[in-house]
């Protein structure tokens, strides 16, 4: 059986977004941690930023990371809000979006990792559904062929109601992959919209097997482990399930709650501990 530990678990950048990206360094490091989630926003990476282009800054920062003994395993550009939108009735918006994802795309390999996240977002309530969801399916099927071109995954997730209309359970993803239709396109099962949607993880494993590339990892509503309503049980529970199933790709903290922004470092820490609790270090 596979087994998952320490030097499997990833952290995601965004809760350092009042704080410089140095900060977060610092704080990985600090909890023995070395797998970097790079959220691409502002004040740490942004390809908006970079106007004649974006490959050069993430190089440099590649090299500030990998000093560091630390590697990026995925980057997850920001998309879930304004000014971007997969589903909008707007084609040029549609369009200012797919060209800054294929951009993300070259991003991450100057990064060194081959895995760019995406969500559906929210196409807009009050029009109708289906109608964003077939502009999205289109959108997502530009983006599949560049990077089957280019040789990248791209990591979809599921979302919660509040935050989407479209994919938000495991069966909206099932739809999406079979729309799609592209090897490029992968899973993340995110624990808290899972839970949300009343599903389990080995549904996922059953559902889309070695398809499932990357799991988003936190207690209820985003927090510290052990500090939500999930219990040690359940929060161990998913790590024996990802075992049994023989995944390798071990977990991401998205630690991912506006309560945690002016002191990321003890959200950071305080999982760590709590991990260790039942995860060996390697």
């Amino acid at each position: 059986m596979s087994r998952i530990t320490m030097n499997d678990v990833s952290v995601m950048s965004v809760q350092f977004v009042q704080h410089t990206f140095s900060h977060y360094l610092d704080t990985l490091q600090e909890c023995g941690l070395r797998l970097i989630d790079l959220w691409g926003g502002v004040p740490h990476f942004c390809a908006l930023d970079h106007p004649d282009g974006s490959s050069a800054a993430a190089s440099e920062l590649r090299k500030e990371i990998e000093d560091r003994g630390m590697r990026v395993v995925i980057y997850t550009p920001e998309t879930l809000n304004y000014p971007f939108s997969y589903s909008a009735p707007s084609q040029a918006l549609r369009d200012r979006t797919v060209a800054y994802m294929k951009t993300a795309m070259a991003d991450a390999l100057s990064f060194g990792t081959d895995r760019v996240f995406l969500n559906t977002g929210c196409h807009p309530r009050d029009l109708p559904r289906e109608e964003g969801w077939e502009r999205t399916a289109d959108s997502f099927r530009k983006l599949c062929r560049k990077a089957e071109e280019m040789g990248v995954k791209l990591v979809l997730e599921q979302l919660q109601p509040y935050e989407s209309n479209l994919c938000i359970c495991l069966g909206d993803i099932r739809r999406m992959l079979e729309e799609v239709d592209s090897p490029a396109l992968r899973v993340c099962v995110d624990l808290v919209a899972m839970e949300v949607a009343g599903e389990d993880l080995q549904q996922y494993f059953d559902a889309f097997g070695d398809r499932i590339e990357w799991i988003h990892y936190s207690d209820s509503n985003h927090m510290i482990p052990g500090h939500g309503s999930f219990g040690r049980e359940k929060l161990e529970g998913y790590i024996r399930t990802l075992e049994r199933n023989g995944f390798k790709n071990g977990i991401d903290l998205e630690i991912n709650d506006s309560i945690y922004w002016e002191d990321p470092y003890s959200s950071v820490k305080q999982t760590a501990e709590y991990l260790r609790t039942f995860l060996p270090e390697k």
